[in-house]
């Protein structure tokens, strides 16, 4: 029990172990009970998994809210509210890598889970380093906050370009220093095969395997801009952690269902700019202007919400006439 009560990083033990027993259980009931066999998922239940999900993540904020205090507990849902935003763009680039590596539908789920359960590991190591730094210097946090500005200022003017995958360094690399097959072979990410010149067995990565490589990688540069974002709103370990993952575990559910209509979401980017530009200047406002005062975490979730509402609906007003047919 002494243990259970013990703190870790701000947050007592059992919180964490509470936390990771729900991620858990979520990921061993998708894979092991929802989609034991591999195959294809249709926009209808993808909408219906995807509102499971964050029926959870918001079940799991007011548990935060009713057990850490009504600060705490909105911090967690703009959060989340952020990252979940910010993940609609990670939808368009991982429907991108897919399509490249000519990934069939059926073997995209297995893929994402791989690829969410790799990004819990990484997002954790980048948010422990980032809360131990922004712990010992508080000034990082004037770093972040200016990045974010300058961030959410080049989205606002940046044009809209496809990447180029096939000039990927990595997948180069991968391809130069591995032997990768030309076809797929099921959900498996390596094979053996006989080599032409030698006659031996040799073990070959597959397209699908690449494909992962290349969509933690994408992560990894999303989490750029989505870790300082959270840690502008607060520097508790355990929401800024807590509301990343909670969003994230949800987005291979909401995939399929954004995948088909990700073109009718092109001015929600403009809001995430919005939004990373107040995030980021509410950190000078609350140090330079309101004397240290804290900017009221309502207020904030209240802007964020409504800028990220008012460019989904906007966006989808917009292309109404691209919405498929009934």
């Amino acid at each position: 029990m002494e243990f259970l009560m013990m703190g870790w990083l701000g947050t007592p033990v059992w919180f964490w172990l509470t936390f990771l027993g729900i991620v858990a259980a979520l990921t061993a009931f998708d894979l092991g009970v929802l989609h034991k066999e591999d195959r294809e998922m249709g926009i209808a239940e993808s909408l219906k998994l995807s509102a499971f999900y964050i029926s959870i993540a918001l079940l799991f904020g007011g548990w935060i809210w009713l057990e850490k205090g009504a600060d705490l507990g909105m911090k967690y849902f703009t959060g989340f509210f952020i990252e979940k935003a910010l993940s609609i763009d990670n939808v368009f680039v991982i429907s991108l890598i897919f399509t490249f590596f000519a990934i069939p539908r059926i073997y995209q789920y297995r893929a994402l889970l791989w690829g969410i359960l790799a990004v819990i590991v990484l997002r954790g190591v980048m948010i422990a380093a980032g809360a131990a730094l922004v712990q010992q210097f508080y000034w990082l946090l004037y770093v972040f906050a200016a990045f974010l500005i300058a961030t959410g200022v080049r989205m606002l003017w940046a044009t809209d370009h496809e990447p180029d995958i096939s000039k990927n360094p990595v997948v180069r690399w991968i391809s130069n220093h591995m032997r990768v097959t030309k076809d797929l072979h099921g959900e498996r990410f390596f094979v053996k095969e006989v080599d032409a010149k030698t006659g031996k067995m040799v073990r070959a990565a597959t397209p699908l395997f690449l494909a992962l490589v290349v969509i933690n990688l994408a992560d990894l540069v999303f989490a750029v801009d989505s870790v300082p974002a959270i840690f502008a709103i607060t520097t508790d370990t355990f929401i800024v952690y807590t509301s990343n993952i909670m969003a994230i575990l949800g987005l291979r559910a909401l995939y399929f269902a954004l995948a088909a209509m990700v073109h009718r979401f092109h001015y929600l980017k403009y809001a995430l700019a919005l939004v990373l530009v107040f995030i980021g200047s509410k950190i000078f406002v609350s140090d330079f202007v309101m004397d240290g005062a804290k900017f009221p975490p309502l207020a904030s979730l209240a802007v964020t919400f409504a800028l990220i509402l008012g460019g989904i609906l906007w966006s989808l007003w917009k292309t109404r006439e691209n919405a498929p047919a009934r």
